[in-house]
């Protein structure tokens, strides 16, 4: 058993960026906070698919070039080789969930 606080950790970016509460042994879990204009970064992964739950903000999530408007409680899967960003084009910060699995840390491609 493992258990984190959220509010114990920091973001990679100081106040933003992604927050993650778990890194292994089997999966990658954590929180990502975006300020307005701030984005995820173009990428994907070679073996690894990722899950995002969109919890606050409308931000727009763009995967293979086809960009969706998010509503809050909205879940995307992506699927490996699948290219994804989010973009916070939006006055509001958006934060959500990522869950990414399996655990291989060095499987991200940066497009």
């Amino acid at each position: 058993m493992q258990l984190v606080n959220e509010y114990d950790l920091s973001f990679r970016n100081g106040d933003s960026g992604p927050k993650y509460l778990f890194r292994g042994p089997n999966i990658d879990w954590g929180v990502l906070l975006l300020k307005p204009g701030e984005t995820l970064g173009k990428h994907y992964h070679n073996h690894v698919e990722e899950t995002f739950y969109f919890m606050k903000g409308i931000p727009v999530i763009n995967v293979n070039d086809v960009e969706y408007h998010v509503k809050e409680g909205d879940a995307f899967r992506v699927e490996p080789g699948d290219t994804h960003d989010i973009i916070n084009d939006t006055d509001e910060s958006v934060k959500l969930v990522f869950i990414k699995y399996p655990y291989a840390p060095e499987d991200k491609v940066d497009c």
